[in-house]
């Protein structure tokens, strides 16, 4: 076969640096989703939605057929931090935690996974980012030790 093709849909997960909610405060976060969305298209990745709130983003995209998953988070979390820091004040202290959760989607779940993201305000309501990210990991198998997890 002469011609390489891939669709592989994933969702990307990760807070600020110690949960800090100062930085993506309702006026500016909406600007930052969109400059995560054009990190990944810069990548090849197809941004399909992009949410979060005040403490933490996630991303749903394709993974281009060329990158590594580690590749693609190092990336869109350099070139974002880059980006926000240079507003300088406040936001020359901004960074991405260290590590992050990235979860396959099937293509039947693309609708309920979307949703879900564009969601985040009110789902956040009711559970913490903490509590958030442990269903996650759970509904894909993962096991965890909460040492490690946050940072």
């Amino acid at each position: 076969m002469p011609q390489s093709i891939a669709r592989v849909l994933i969702h990307t997960v990760f807070s600020t640096k110690g949960r800090e909610p100062a930085f993506l405060d309702p006026a500016f976060r909406s600007e930052v989703h969109a400059y995560l969305g054009g990190c990944a298209k810069t990548l090849d990745c197809l941004p399909i939605q992009i949410g979060g709130v005040a403490d933490h983003v996630h991303l749903l995209t394709t993974l281009s057929r060329t990158l590594a998953i580690a590749e693609f988070v190092k990336e869109v979390k350099r070139v974002s931090t880059n980006w926000i820091q240079k507003r300088g004040g406040l936001f020359g202290q901004f960074h991405w935690q260290a590590g992050y959760g990235c979860f396959s989607v099937s293509e039947s779940k693309l609708s309920a996974v979307s949703q879900y993201i564009s969601r985040q305000e009110e789902h956040h309501r009711k559970i913490t980012f903490q509590e958030e990210y442990r269903e996650l990991l759970r509904r894909h198998g993962q096991t965890w030790d909460e040492a490690y997890v946050w940072d």
